[in-house]
């Protein structure tokens, strides 16, 4: 794991999308797995920067939706589907045949987690994977537990995950997620694991330690050949 540190949210983003826009320049087809939150914020507003001077940098690249909160609509200002085209698909002009993941508003769950595993498997696997570190350590929504499911599937969420930005002032709070499996995201080639928020000081000692443990799954990034662990101090 190449882990930097940085003085601020800022340089943490900028930095962050360079190594992302490195790899677009070698392969501008690649697919990208996109998370959500405050923590890749920043990084993909840079990402919007760039492409107002350099549009065509971004003409082929794919991207595919890491998770999504299950029942939410899809125009739900907390939805990962609503903050996505938000900051990511507008902003990058990426057309809806150049990207993919879960429908947050399917009725049969478990078959949505198969569709978009059928996916995965034809468009993939994930050239870069963007993460946020969750306060229980949290890979997308696989939660801490006895048994770490490989594929897309669907998580019954924690009580610490229920207090995420994005859902925490929801009346009506979703119980389950939908999310890449642990095998999918640790397939991916390049990982860039970003570091920053209040409240996760615990969070970022234990992935820092080594310790690998599914008592936090992020600990698994370390299995991985090419994670680049951006912290921002």
């Amino acid at each position: 794991m190449n882990i930097q540190h940085f003085a601020s949210y800022d340089a943490m983003s900028a930095a962050a999308a360079d190594l992302v826009m490195t790899d677009i320049r070698q392969r501008p087809d690649l697919l990208l797995c996109a998370a959500t939150g405050n923590s890749p914020t920043g990084l993909y507003r840079q990402l919007g920067q760039e492409y107002t001077t350099a549009p065509e940098h971004f003409s082929q690249l794919r991207i595919f939706k890491l998770d999504e909160w299950a029942g939410l609509p899809a125009d739900a200002p907390g939805s990962c589907e609503h903050y996505l085209k938000e900051h990511l698909l507008r902003p990058l002009a990426i057309s809806n045949d150049r990207y993919f993941g879960f429908d947050n508003t399917a009725q049969d769950l478990d078959r949505e987690c198969e569709r978009t595993q059928d996916l995965l498997g034809r468009y993939g696997p994930i050239d870069i994977c963007i993460l946020g570190l969750g306060t229980n350590g949290h890979l997308g929504l696989n939660e801490p537990n006895e048994v770490l499911q490989a594929h897309c599937h669907v998580a019954r969420l924690h009580t610490t995950t229920l207090q995420h930005g994005m859902v925490a002032d929801l009346h009506e709070k979703p119980t389950q997620g939908l999310t890449i499996g642990m095998e999918d995201i640790l397939a991916s080639r390049h990982i860039i694991m970003l570091v920053t928020g209040a409240g996760k000081e615990t969070a970022k000692k234990m992935l820092l330690s080594g310790e690998i443990t599914n008592r936090f799954p992020a600990t698994y990034l370390w299995k991985h050949e090419w994670v680049d662990c951006l912290v921002e101090d």
